[in-house]
Order: C-alpha cells, then sequence, then structure tokens
C-alpha cells in the first residue's frame, strides 16, 4: 500500500481558492496540484461547512485523545466512589440488624 499524502490548511485552502476563482477547471487544478478532482471537492464543501474550523489537522485526533483520557480517569474516580459507597451501605446495615 501507499504512503497517503497530507496537505496543510493553508493548501487546502489555497486550492479552494483557485477552484473558486473559476479561472480553470476542477480536473485541471486537481491535476496540477497532483490531488484527486473529488478530493478538491470535498475539501470545498468542508470549507464551506465549517469554515475557519475546517481542516483541523492532526491537532483533533489529540483533543480527541485527551477527551478520551478525562472520561476514563473520571470513570475511574466514579467507579471507586461507588465501591465505597456500597462498602459503607453494607457495614451501615450490619450495625443496625
Amino acid at each position: 500500500m501507499g504512503v497517503r499524502k497530507q496537505f496543510t490548511p493553508e493548501f487546502k485552502r489555497e486550492a479552494v481558492q483557485l477552484l473558486e476563482s473559476g479561472s480553470r477547471s476542477g480536473s485541471v487544478i486537481a491535476r496540477e496540484l497532483g490531488i484527486a478532482r473529488n478530493q478538491l471537492y470535498k475539501w470545498q464543501t468542508e470549507l464551506r461547512a465549517r469554515g475557519a474550523t475546517a481542516f483541523p489537522g492532526p491537532g483533533a485526533r489529540k483533543e480527541r485523545t485527551t477527551e478520551v483520557a478525562r472520561l476514563k480517569r473520571e470513570l475511574a474516580r466514579v467507579t471507586e466512589e461507588r465501591g465505597i459507597l456500597k462498602k459503607a451501605a453494607r457495614y451501615f446495615a450490619k450495625e443496625s440488624s
């Protein structure tokens, strides 16, 4: 398998600008840039939909990874607290009998 090409957000924005300028067709622009024509149109769609937040790059994965790690820590804390409460409930149930 080949290695996937990675493009900077600036490259993607400039490619979309070329497409939207209308001076050349999407096929010609894509061929000149060395990308697939459909990829150029996907970038255009994403840029229109997300604006300034389009093309987050590898930073988005890091954010998700950080969020998952935070949620795992929180789950561990809550699970521990629940265990402590169960033990306390059993202890007080024994004393009241």
